[in-house]
C-alpha cells in the first residue's frame, strides 16, 4: 500500500491510498482531473472516498467525484452543507464502523467551525490503522495500535504571535480563525506524544500554512519528540505506507 499525495494546503488537500487492486481517496479538495491523473485515469480502482467536512479546500470535487462513478462517504451535517444528495452519497455516523472495499473505517468527531466534521481511523491489513486527522485544533481522543499518522500541523504557535506586529482587526480576524480551527505544531507534538507510537512507521503532516509554518522546523522538531520518520506532505509525493516497512 502506498499513500499517494496529491495536494495538501488551503488550495485544496486530497491523498490516495492505493495498492495493485484497489484505492481509497482521502478529501476531493482538488479538481477530478487532478484525481484522474493521480490514479494514472484509472478510477474504476477507487472503493469510495472520504471527505472531513464541507470546506472547499476538502470537498470542491465532490459532485464531480460521485458523477465518476465513485461513492462519496461523510457525516450527515456534511452533505447537508454541501447540498449533495445521490445514491452515491454514503452517510457516516460517529463511532459507527463502515467497510468500505477492505478498507475498514471509523469516524470520529473533531473540534472545527463546520456543521459535523470528521476524522477517521482507517484500517487495511497491508496498512495496519491509520489516523487521519486535519483541520481539527484539538483532538481528546488516544487510539490504540496506531501504524501509520496523518495528521495536521498547520501553525506554529511561535510564527504566527511573531507575525502580530500589526495588530489590525483583518489580522487580528485570521489569526483567531486559525488558531480557533486549526491545529498547531504544539498540539500536534501534544497529541501524538499522547499516544503509543511503539508500532507507527511513518507520520506524514499535512495542511500545513503558508505563512505560519516552516516545513524543515516542524519536520525536524516531530522527528525529535517522537523518533519516528516523519513527512511533510507535499504534491506527488509517494510513501510506503505497509504496516511491513520492508
Amino acid at each position: 500500500m502506498k499513500l499517494k499525495v496529491i495536494n495538501s494546503n488551503s488550495l485544496g488537500n486530497s491523498y490516495i491510498l492505493e495498492n495493485d487492486s484497489e484505492a481509497l481517496l482521502l478529501e476531493c479538495g482538488v479538481g477530478l482531473s487532478e484525481i484522474k491523473k493521480a490514479i494514472d485515469f484509472n478510477t474504476s480502482k477507487f472503493v469510495g472516498a472520504l471527505i472531513t467536512h464541507e470546506h472547499g479546500d476538502h470537498s470542491k470535487s465532490c459532485l464531480s467525484v460521485m458523477e465518476a462513478g465513485i461513492d462519496v462517504y461523510a457525516s450527515k451535517g456534511t452533505f447537508s452543507k454541501l447540498k449533495t444528495l445521490s445514491h452515491r452519497t454514503k452517510i457516516l455516523e460517529k463511532m459507527k464502523k463502515v467497510k468500505i472495499g477492505n478498507f475498514t473505517v471509523v469516524p470520529f468527531d473533531v473540534k472545527h467551525d463546520a456543521a459535523e466534521p470528521f476524522g477517521f481511523l482507517i484500517n487495511h491489513p497491508e496498512t495496519g490503522n491509520i489516523l487521519f486527522l486535519t483541520d481539527s485544533y484539538y483532538c481528546p481522543y488516544k487510539f490504540e495500535n496506531l501504524n501509520q499518522i496523518i495528521v495536521e500541523a498547520n501553525y506554529s504557535e511561535k510564527i504566527i504571535e511573531g507575525r502580530m506586529n500589526d495588530k489590525n482587526d483583518v489580522n487580528m480576524f485570521l489569526r483567531n480563525r486559525v488558531i480557533q480551527s486549526h491545529m498547531s505544531l504544539e498540539n500536534c507534538i501534544g497529541l501524538l506524544k499522547a499516544n503509543d507510537l511503539t508500532k507507527v512507521n511513518n507520520i506524514v503532516l499535512i495542511h500545513l500554512s503558508d505563512g505560519n509554518s516552516n516545513e524543515k522546523q516542524f519536520k525536524k522538531e516531530v522527528e525529535e519528540a517522537t523518533g519516528k520518520q516523519t513527512f511533510v506532505a507535499s504534491p506527488g509525493m509517494v510513501i510506503n505506507f505497509n504496516i511491513n516497512p520492508f
